[in-house]
């Protein structure tokens, strides 16, 4: 498959959402709101529950699965109060001890002018800044889009993952066609530009896993739960202070340059 037929795959009305993922990985699960500070955003969902016999903390970002559902949920863009309800759960779970797990779908953060007043470029900042040192393993899965800084939000994790056909971008590829060309009908251009794909964010170092899409749902989720069990078995076997570093030095490597000295 093409980068351009990868990215239509992921916006497909058949698509998992975040929930379901949720739905699939984690038992006896209880839904936490709001973000103490003004509401609740309901384009994340987050909440406590089991990944196995683990405890974890699960947050995910959801576009919803019929209309009503999207518009609620912003079609999967979440606002301010979206990212503090997330900073919230993993200050608790770093609190007591909980592995953290995030699921990514989102073409961006939410632009609209009310979440520009609530502090939308703080709360993502907030955000980036509390998970590099976050002293609990987190787990970041880029199901479907990652769009911008609104995924980022949600990945700066010890790994991430990426389903076969998922997509992890600096801007989404309509408004790289926008800002580059001034027409948005060359997306399939700017996709090719981009270096989007799953295979490509192996190879920049951004992700660590690739999970192939060859079998059903179910199958699919059976194998993400194995990965996610021995990879929080591993980190959690680190101490805290081994855990931060690592994270660290992970994101500290990324676009690394050799210079011409000629």
């Amino acid at each position: 498959m093409t980068a351009y037929e990868r990215l239509k795959t992921v916006r497909s009305n058949g698509r998992p959402t975040g929930a379901a993922f949720i739905d699939a990985l984690i038992t006896d699960k209880i839904e936490l709101h709001g973000d103490r500070r003004y509401g609740d955003d309901e384009a994340i969902v987050a909440g406590v529950g089991y990944l196995g016999k683990q405890p974890v903390t699960f947050i995910a970002i959801d576009k919803g699965t019929n209309l009503d559902e999207r518009i609620r949920k912003n079609f999967g863009c979440p606002k301010p109060e979206g990212y503090r309800k997330a900073l919230r759960l993993m200050k608790q779970a770093e609190k007591f001890g909980l592995p953290v797990l995030c699921i990514v779908d989102t073409l961006g953060a939410y632009c609209g002018a009310d979440g520009e007043e609530r502090g939308q470029g703080q709360s993502i900042a907030e955000n980036l800044m509390e998970m590099m040192t976050l002293r609990t393993p987190v787990i970041s899965i880029i199901a479907g889009e990652g769009g911008s800084g609104g995924a980022l939000a949600l990945a700066v994790a010890d790994r991430v993952y990426m389903l076969e056909n998922a997509v992890f971008s600096v801007i989404t590829p309509d408004g790289c066609a926008s800002i580059l060309w001034k027409d948005s009908s060359r997306v399939a251009e700017a996709v090719e530009c981009l270096r989007i794909t799953a295979e490509d964010m192996m190879r920049f170092g951004v992700a660590e896993t690739v999970i192939p899409e060859n079998g059903d749902f179910i199958r699919l989720c059976g194998g993400i739960k194995a990965q996610l069990e021995e990879d929080f078995k591993l980190l959690s076997s680190l101490t805290q202070e081994e855990l931060t570093e690592q994270r660290y030095q992970r994101f500290r490597k990324l676009g690394a340059y050799a210079e011409n000295k000629q």
